[in-house]
């Protein structure tokens, strides 16, 4: 599917940018300010299929989302920055895409989800209703209120028009049972974490995707959607990789 994606600034360098789960190309727009305002960037953001102005579809699986971004992002950029759900498409997509760096902004890589045994069995037997008792469990554990998502919509004001509802337990579920193996990067890759980061990437994770190559760094006092939440100092956490 080809993506809708829009272009700003005429810099050298040139960046892409995939959102998370629930947003779209413009929950990026604080972030995407202050690189086109430097003078330095070129940036295209896209809207994964069933979000913002591209088109909904029959079925929601992670390679389909990497499909597409293959598809519609310009070949030779610099770099590509992923948040959750676009992180763990983007890992998906990366050795296709090969830019010169990529950037995860606390990426879906393996959420804190049971997945075996009668465990397993139970929560996924409906997933609404356990996908929100887990939600309402992250969100008592951190303020502001928070919920456990693979992207942010409530923040930057996704309504449900803009966003294809059905698509959330298969993306859940899609990342729960198949978590980015453990191994060197593709290409150098830098994961960035918010304070909330555990629900999407355990930090036993963190931990051996480290000791493969993937550089870690972590942006304390905020919260998942960090580039919404305190766009100056993700862009000071990432600017020196772009």
């Amino acid at each position: 599917m080809r993506l809708h994606r829009e272009t700003r600034g005429d810099g050298e360098r040139r960046v892409g940018f995939v959102h998370g789960l629930g947003a779209d190309s413009a929950s990026w727009r604080p972030l995407v300010d202050l690189l086109t305002a430097t003078g330095s960037f070129t940036v295209t953001t896209v809207d994964l299929r069933g979000h913002g102005r591209s088109d909904r579809a029959s079925r929601y699986r992670l390679e389909d989302f990497a499909d597409d971004l293959v598809e519609s992002l310009p070949p030779g950029l610099h770099s590509i920055v992923g948040h959750s759900l676009g992180g763990s498409v983007l890992v998906r997509a990366v050795g296709r895409l090969a830019p010169n760096r990529v950037i995860y902004l606390d990426p879906g890589f393996g959420l804190a989800l049971p997945t075996v045994g009668l465990a397993g069995r139970l929560f996924w037997a409906v997933p609404p209703l356990t996908l929100g008792i887990a939600g309402a469990r992250q969100a008592r554990r951190c303020a502001p209120p928070s919920r456990l998502r693979l992207g942010g919509a409530h923040r930057h004001g996704a309504g449900p028009r803009r966003f294809d509802a059905k698509m959330a337990t298969g993306v859940f579920h899609d990342v729960a049972f198949h978590p980015v193996p453990i191994g060197p990067p593709a290409v150098p890759s830098t994961i960035v974490l918010s304070d909330e980061s555990p629900a999407v990437l355990p930090d036993a994770m963190a931990a051996d995707l480290e000791r493969e190559g993937w550089q870690i760094r972590r942006l304390r006092g905020v919260h998942h959607d960090m580039h919404l939440e305190s766009p100056d100092r993700t862009f000071a956490a990432i600017e020196d990789l772009l």
